[in-house]
Parts: structure tokens; sequence; C-alpha cells
């Protein structure tokens, strides 16, 4: 039987708006994140989808992203979190070495690229194992760039650009395989507009 698993990206952080480096420090919503999240939970009202189940992320900005998203009741997973960035937490995204990363980060006290594709494909599996058919998991952008690449044999569609804050990748789970069947990338420029300025 086929089911439905929808990854989503938390909505925009205050690391995110000051460019730091946010694996598994965190950093609040900020009030476009928050708005961003409205416009997820109006995605899946419109499309009529019923969630059997929601996951996220340990870290609040996951957590409270879901909740702007949901009001069902869900479970906080470690396996969803971020990439583990080491001592490069927290720092500008300017010291960010050159795309790929593979085992930068291992030394710095941080996770291998291949350690984060396994972590976070283990986890969704045993998500999509459960008794649930529609199933919501708010994670992070490098979390669910590396889910995609895990799977990318499998999909026939793929985005270079990258996972913006809220963005939707919904895949199809069936025989322990995932595949990419659709990515959703929301219009946020209606919400700029209004929005108190940050300097």
């Amino acid at each position: 039987m086929k089911k439905t698993l929808y990854l989503m990206r938390h909505g925009q952080t205050l690391f995110n708006e000051r460019r730091k480096i946010q694996g598994w420090c965190d950093a609040p919503l900020t009030e476009l994140g928050m708005k961003q999240a409205e416009i997820a939970a109006r995605y899946f009202k419109e499309n009529n989808i019923v969630l059997d189940a929601a996951y996220s992320s340990t870290s609040e900005r996951a957590s409270d992203t879901l909740e702007i998203v949901t009001n069902i009741p869900y479970t906080r997973l470690k396996g969803l979190k971020e990439w583990n960035f080491g001592t490069f937490e927290g720092e500008s995204e300017d010291l960010n070495p050159p795309l790929p990363y593979n085992d930068f980060f291992v030394k710095f006290g941080g996770e291998d690229q291949k350690e984060l594709q396994l972590r976070i494909a283990k986890t969704c599996e045993q998500i999509m194992e459960e008794d649930n058919e529609v199933v919501l998991a708010v994670s992070h952008g490098a979390a669910c760039r590396n889910f995609m690449r895990f799977w990318e044999h499998k999909s026939s569609i793929d985005q270079q650009n990258r996972i913006g804050n809220c963005c939707i990748l919904k895949f199809e789970y069936e025989n322990k395989e995932f595949n990419l069947i659709e990515i959703i990338n929301h219009d946020f420029s209606g919400i700029m507009e209004g929005l108190s300025i940050v300097s």
C-alpha cells in the first residue's frame, strides 16, 4: 500500500535572517517564519489533506513550525534533527566550506554527510512503518536535502535551488522505498509587507 510523507523545512529563524550556521543549535522563528508556517498550513487545508500523524525534529524551530501548521498531537524525534556542524554552530555562514561538505565538519566535532543521510533515511522509514497513511514530518534544510539525495535514484524530479523555509517535499512510500513526487514551494511575496524591520 502506498503511503504519503510530507517532509517539510521549518519557517525562517533569527539565525536564518542573520545568516548564522544553524544545525543542532537553535534559534526562534521570526515573525516572517511564523507567517510562512501559516501559509504552509493553508496548503494542507486548501488541498483537503488529512494527516494521520505528525513528527518534528527536537529543535524548537521545527516543533514551533509544526504547531502552527497543525493542531494534531505529534512526536519529536532526534533523528529528524539538522546536520550537526560541530564548532561551526552559531558562526557566520561565510565560514562554510564549498559544497559538497562531505566529512568536513567531523574534525570540528560535527557529523559526516553519510551519517546524516543514513540517520534521516532510517528515521523516515521508521515513521512510515507505523500504522499511518499520511504523515507530516518537520525537519531542516540540509536534512531534507540529504534525504532527497539518499533517494534520488528512485525519484524523477529534483530541485537544484536551495530548499526554502517551509518548502514541502511530497514522497510516496511503498515497499520500504521513497519516491519524491512533488516539491511545493510557497509564494511568500505577499507577506513581506507589514512585517517589522529588524536591523
